[in-house]
């Protein structure tokens, strides 16, 4: 099942940002204590009222030249009304409405997508008298609202609730294999989609989002047909370089969403770069199977270059998410190409590898008692029990133990690296889970 899409628009500093935060539990541009894959997202999942959306946060994309701002709000409302199915419209009660308001209000009038409008740092009932004014841009409901405080965010998700359809995003299950080629923008994803399809189905430039439409494509590959969705750049030229990242992080989102595989594109003339450890991140956040295709590798020079030493720093940034495989490729000589599908074959394969209690238990425990989890601050020993996998989508192991709210995120990464050690699962993202000993197994 696909989720629906909402976009938080507005001009800067009206508290976009603040409100992401607020509705996805986060904190944003705080770094994760391990090293490796970067967390500053602008965009999460919300879940409300047993609903789940996705949802992604514009104040990250606004240039730093203040002369561009009205032309990139501009470009993100239109983006926005392409690709949202609903969007929240953030305005602030405090400097009431203005111009840059109304122009965005006019702009939401011609679009049939449901739109909210939040007035925010409204913090009591008395100040949500401000709001009043808001009803003249007439795009649809108003909601006073703070999102630092946390103030009417309640009644707001009803209302947005009932204004998504939920039920066009039921899909019947495919069978088929669904790989994404994503990636920063330029990184080859069109010109890897049609070298494996034989055929140019996508528009492609040496500028950066310029790929028209996003397609999706059967891939028939030894009698198999396997899903290639590939992810489209802006559909007309945007004024604003903030803007094409923004677009590409949208249907970036969806992609991943959408697969069972994601392939990351790396630019190897640019190597491992912030925007691509975003993606892994995503990637992970839905346990989904990654590969990392280092796309064209024959422009390196070899002699300065080798694929050891690149991988070998690529994955020093990647820290604890070091398992994904790496492939060397060209897209215009077609070089590799074919071991990509191979590869996204082998990890689907393991994506739904099962391992049964004994095997894990027997293998497992030795160790684990060899290396213990810390004792507790009041000096009990923690013990782990009893493993199992569970889970039908993706790996999760479960490890049954006393006292588990005292084991460390370390130990939880040393259980990891012990199942991947004996049982491999390359370049699949799996979850360790610490249960109770006395707790039921879940599925």
């Amino acid at each position: 099942m696909s989720t629906p899409l909402v976009v938080i628009i507005g001009r800067p500093n009206v508290g976009k940002s603040t409100l992401f935060n607020r509705l996805t539990k986060s904190k944003n541009a705080i770094v994760d204590d391990e090293s490796g894959v970067t967390r500053d997202r602008h965009y999460g999942d919300v879940e409300w009222s047993g609903r789940t959306f996705q949802i992604i946060d514009t104040g990250g994309y606004v240039p730093n030249s203040p002369e561009l701002f009205e032309t990139a709000i501009r470009e993100q409302v239109e983006i926005a009304l392409d690709e949202a199915d609903a969007i929240l419209f953030v305005t602030d009660g405090r400097d009431g409405l203005t111009p840059v308001d109304e122009e965005i209000g006019s702009m939401l009038h011609s679009s049939s997508k449901p739109v909210l409008v939040l007035v925010n740092k409204l913090d009591n009932e008395k100040m949500g008298l401000d709001a009043a004014e808001f009803w003249n841009l007439a795009v649809g409901d108003v909601f006073d609202i703070s999102a630092s405080h946390g103030r009417n965010l309640g009644d707001t998700l009803d209302a947005l609730l009932e204004k998504i359809d939920f039920e066009k995003f039921k899909e019947e299950e495919d069978p088929r294999l669904k790989i994404s080629i994503v990636g920063r923008p330029n990184a080859g994803k069109s010109s890897l989609t049609n070298a494996l399809l034989g055929a140019e189905r996508s528009i492609v430039t040496d500028k950066p989002g310029t790929t028209r439409d996003s397609i999706n494509s059967v891939l028939k590959y030894y009698g198999e047909e396997i899903l290639l969705i590939d992810t489209a750049g802006l559909r007309k030229k945007s004024k604003v370089k903030e803007n094409i990242e923004f677009y590409s992080n949208v249907r970036t989102l969806r992609a991943i969403a959408h697969s069972d595989i994601v392939v990351v594109m790396i630019d190897a003339q640019f190597g491992l770069e912030k925007q691509d450890q975003k993606i892994i991140d995503e990637a992970i956040q839905r346990r989904k199977g990654i590969i990392l295709a280092v796309n064209k590798w024959d422009l390196m020079d070899k002699e300065t270059n080798t694929a050891r030493d690149f991988e070998i720093e690529m994955k020093d940034k990647l820290g604890s998410v070091s398992y994904l495989p790496v492939v060397f490729i060209s897209a215009v000589t077609k070089q590799r190409i074919t071991k990509v599908v191979e590869l996204a074959k082998q990890i689907e394969s393991e994506r739904k590898k099962k391992i049964s209690t004994s095997k894990l238990n027997e293998i497992l425990l030795p160790d684990i008692q060899k290396t213990p989890p810390p004792a507790t601050s009041t000096g009990k020993e923690v013990k782990i029990k009893y493993i199992t996998q569970v889970g039908s989508k993706y790996p999760i192991f479960l490890f049954f133990a006393n006292e588990v709210k005292y084991v460390p995120d370390s130990y939880r990464r040393f259980l990891e690296g012990l199942v991947r050690k004996y049982f491999g699962f390359i370049g699949v993202a799996i979850t360790i889970s610490l249960k109770n000993k006395n707790a039921k197994e879940e599925e």
